[in-house]
């Protein structure tokens, strides 16, 4: 398939930080802007790709700063690579370096957009999927003081959101009042999402989720600390709620660990985590096999990011929950093309070529940036 004769020429790398309308809460950090790596790979052949990440320190252990910086070391390592040749290029950043899977991800998606693009496909199709199913994404509810969150909760039901995803992560006492306030102010009708972020131990959590058994509750996300996955098999056993491993799924390799633990029911898969689309793909060939359903979520990346992830929710019926909200949360948008934001969650995917979104020059041209090959070089 590959075409010897396309090959990566210059890697363009931007930082921006863009100011979120109000600060958004979990139980690690607290966030008032949202920050991002662009990536902009250009080909001999004529092809540009873009491709985004969102570090988190908590999560990921990356900052914009980190990924600045490696970011331009991987350039370097990508610069003359046939793009098209999408494993070679993840394995020489893996042989690079260790982990950084966030800023690898902006690399993999720029690779997957000149790849798509090179076929004349969209990038679900290269894929190997379809734009068949209806793209629903929940909208999340920082955690704060139950009041405060039970009124977030009635806004978006309603704005016409179908589920609500609801950051817990603190004392059961504390956590369970939340629930009960947001319950009251929203009623039974509507379905929830938790999201403890690891905040439980495993006692806390197999308490917290039996004590909201009757709920119209979907499923809850990590509950407990990532190093304690050993533990996860007992949580998933007493729950009566489904147990999606997030923070202790990363790639393929974990994903294989949590399945032969039968440590959780669902995975959820973000580039952010999985170093991109390739290693994505794999958790979701694991995933089909052993049954598991797949939510794709995010970071607090621009629209941008999130198109790469319908793109990838486009390619495999494995994948039935979407969490794509963040931008909605943004005070600008600098992205032009990409999935579309209709009524009620739904979102719409393009059918033009590769992701059909690119970062708007203008706003580019206020960004720190490193190009790679430097200017002076020859």
């Amino acid at each position: 398939m590959s075409n010897h004769h396309c090959r990566i020429q210059q890697i363009e790398i931007y930082q921006s930080r863009i100011k979120l309308k109000e600060p958004f809460k979990i139980s690690l950090a607290i966030h008032d802007h949202a920050e991002s790596i662009y990536v902009i790979i250009k080909t001999n052949e004529g092809i540009t790709g873009f491709g985004e990440c969102s570090p988190s320190k908590a999560i990921q252990g990356e900052t914009l700063e980190t990924c600045f910086i490696i970011g331009r070391n991987i350039g370097e390592i990508l610069l003359g690579r046939d793009p098209l040749n999408i494993g070679e290029c993840v394995s020489a950043m893996d042989t690079y370096i260790y982990g950084n899977t966030s800023i690898k991800s902006a690399f993999d998606i720029a690779l997957h957009d000149i790849a798509s693009r090179h076929a004349g496909l969209p990038l679900y199709a290269y894929l190997g999927g379809r734009n068949d199913k209806t793209l629903v994404t929940d909208y999340t509810v920082s955690i704060d003081d139950p009041g405060k969150m039970a009124s977030d909760s009635v806004k978006i039901k309603e704005s016409g959101f179908p589920v609500i995803k609801i950051k817990l992560g603190e004392s059961e006492e504390k956590d369970i009042e939340r629930m009960i306030a947001i319950q009251h102010a929203v009623g039974s009708d509507i379905p929830l999402r938790l999201d403890a972020n690891q905040g439980w131990d495993t006692q806390t959590a197999i308490s917290i989720l039996s004590s909201l058994s009757e709920w119209n509750i979907q499923f809850c996300e990590e509950p407990i600390p990532r190093w304690n996955f050993t533990e996860l098999p007992v949580v998933k056993q007493h729950s009566p709620i489904p147990i999606m491993a997030d923070e202790s799924c990363f790639d393929h390799n974990d994903a294989k660990r949590l399945i032969n633990l039968n440590a959780c029911d669902y995975f959820n898969i973000k580039l952010g985590k999985s170093s991109g689309i390739f290693k994505a793909r794999k958790i979701i060939n694991l995933a089909v096999q052993s049954g598991k359903k797949i939510q794709v979520g995010g970071f607090l990346e621009s629209r941008l990011g999130f198109t790469a992830s319908a793109h990838l929710a486009l390619s495999s019926d494995q994948i039935v929950y979407y969490d794509f909200d963040t931008p909605l949360m943004f005070n600008e948008d600098p992205v032009i093309g990409g999935i579309t934001y209709l009524n009620n969650g739904v979102i719409k995917v393009s059918d033009d070529p590769g992701l059909g979104a690119v970062v708007d020059e203008k706003y580019l041209q206020t960004l720190d940036k490193i190009i790679v090959p430097g200017q002076n070089q020859k």
